[in-house]
C-alpha cells in the first residue's frame, strides 16, 4: 500500500480507503472481517457518513483495539431520526449525533470532522451563518476534531469552502464521467442515463477546483470513483464503454490534490480486488486508451496526466510538467511550492527538443511541444 499526504494536515493516508456505506445491514462479524482485511492490506483510512447506530458500533468495535492507527473521516450533520438517516443543520440534533458517533467508535475525537453533504448554495450559507461552522470551530478548539472537512458533489460549493481557509479536506465525487459535467446542485444530474451531446474534456469548474485545492494545500478524498458502479458496466456507462476498477482508481489518483479513493466494501474479497491496483501494471491502470476510444464524448486536447507520452528521449516527466504548468496558472503569481517542485525535476520543459514523439503517442491529441514552450517561459 502506498500512502499520501492529506493536504496540509500532517496526516498520511492510504491511497485506497474504506468507505463505510456498504457495511450497513451487515453482521458484526462481516464488518469485522472487512475491517480486518483492510488492516492486513495496509488501509488506514475510514469514512463514516452513516448515522445508523449499529453500523457505527460495528465499525467502532472492529477498530477499538488499534484506534490510534486509523484516520477517521467522521461526518457531522448526519443524524438518525425515527429509524432513518437524515441530514440536519439543527445544532442540538447535530451535537447529539456527533456524541453518538464518538461513543460508538470508542474514541474522544475524529481526525476529520466533515460538514456533511452540502450541495446547495443556500445550505452552505446556512452552515456559515446559522452557527454550524462556529460549532465546527469549537469542536476543533476542544480537540474533538483535528481538522474541518466538507463533503459535496458541487464544485462551486467546494471552491467556496476552500476559500474560507477553515476547510482542509474536501470529500468530492470524482470520476471521468462526472468530470465532464458543469457545476450542479442537483445530484440527480450525475445519474442520467445518457449525458448531453457536446461534452468534451474536464469541465472548467472541476479542473479549476482541483488546481485550487493543490495550491491551497487542501486535500481531496474521492467518493463515487466508480460512479456507483455504472462506469464498470458498458450498458450503464454514459460513455458506452466499461472501465475497470484499476482504471477508475488511477484516474482519480492522477488528479491534483487527490490523496485517497474511498471504496465501499462489503466483503474481504472486494478489498483484495481494489488493493490489486497497487501492484497493477501500467497497462492495467491505463484509462486514457479507453477514454480516447469511447463512442460518446471525448477528452481531446486535454492533458489528463496519463503518462502515455513516455518515454521522452531527454527524460522529461511530461505528465508532471503539464500538471505543474496547470497549477502554476491558478494564480497571478506562480505559487512557491510549484516552483520548488519544478526545480526538483531532473529535466525541465526547456530541455524539450521538439521531436514530437510524445504527441504521436498522446491519446488525446495534446500539443505537447507547445505546452513545453509555454511552461519553459513561465517556469524557466
Amino acid at each position: 500500500m502506498k500512502y499520501r499526504e492529506l493536504g496540509n494536515t500532517g496526516l498520511m493516508v492510504s491511497e485506497i480507503a474504506l468507505g463505510g456505506e456498504w457495511l450497513e445491514r451487515q453482521t458484526p462479524e462481516a464488518v469485522c472481517a472487512v475491517v480486518d482485511r483492510c488492516r492486513e492490506m495496509g488501509i488506514n483510512f475510514i469514512d463514516c457518513f452513516m448515522s445508523e447506530p449499529n453500523v457505527r458500533l460495528n465499525i467502532g468495535n472492529a477498530i477499538k483495539n488499534d484506534r490510534e492507527k486509523w484516520i477517521i473521516q467522521g461526518h457531522i450533520g448526519s443524524a438518525w431520526r425515527d429509524g432513518q438517516y437524515v441530514r440536519t443543520r439543527d445544532l442540538e440534533e447535530t451535537k447529539a449525533a456527533f456524541a453518538d458517533l464518538l461513543s460508538r467508535f470508542h474514541t474522544d475525537y475524529m481526525d476529520l470532522g466533515m460538514i456533511h453533504f452540502v450541495d446547495k448554495l443556500a445550505d452552505w450559507e446556512e452552515v456559515l451563518t446559522g452557527g454550524f461552522m462556529d460549532y465546527m470551530k469549537a469542536l476543533r478548539a476542544e480537540g474533538k476534531i483535528k481538522h474541518i472537512g466538507l463533503s459535496t458533489h458541487n464544485p462551486e460549493i467546494a471552491r467556496l469552502a476552500v476559500l474560507t481557509g477553515e476547510v482542509k479536506v474536501i470529500l468530492f465525487s470524482l470520476n471521468p464521467a462526472y468530470d465532464m459535467l458543469p457545476a450542479t446542485d442537483n445530484i440527480d444530474d450525475y445519474f442520467v442515463e445518457q449525458y448531453a451531446e457536446g461534452l468534451s474534456g474536464i469541465a472548467k469548474e472541476r479542473a479549476d477546483l482541483y488546481k485550487l485545492c493543490e495550491s491551497e494545500g487542501v486535500a481531496i478524498t474521492v467518493m463515487k470513483g466508480f460512479g456507483g458502479g455504472r462506469l464498470l458496466d458498458a450498458k450503464r456507462s454514459p460513455f458506452g464503454v466499461a472501465l475497470t476498477p484499476c482504471q477508475c482508481i488511477h484516474y482519480a489518483l492522477t488528479r491534483p490534490s487527490v490523496s485517497s479513493v474511498l471504496i465501499g466494501f462489503s466483503t474481504p474479497a472486494q478489498v483484495d480486488e481494489a488493493v490489486y491496483y497497487e501492484n497493477a501494471t501500467e497497462e492495467e491502470k491505463d484509462y486514457a486508451t479507453a477514454l480516447s476510444k469511447m463512442p460518446r464524448h471525448a477528452y481531446i486536447g486535454d492533458c489528463t496526466y496519463c503518462g502515455h507520452c513516455k518515454p521522452c528521449p531527454v527524460n522529461i516527466d511530461i505528465a508532471m510538467v503539464n500538471k505543474l504548468y496547470d497549477l502554476a496558472t491558478v494564480k497571478e503569481d506562480v505559487p512557491a511550492t510549484v516552483k520548488e517542485h519544478y526545480g526538483d525535476l531532473s529535466a525541465k520543459a526547456s530541455d524539450c527538443i521538439g521531436c514530437g514523439a510524445c504527441e504521436e503517442r498522446c491519446p488525446f491529441g495534446v500539443k505537447v511541444t507547445e505546452r513545453m514552450e509555454k511552461c519553459a517561459k513561465l517556469l524557466g
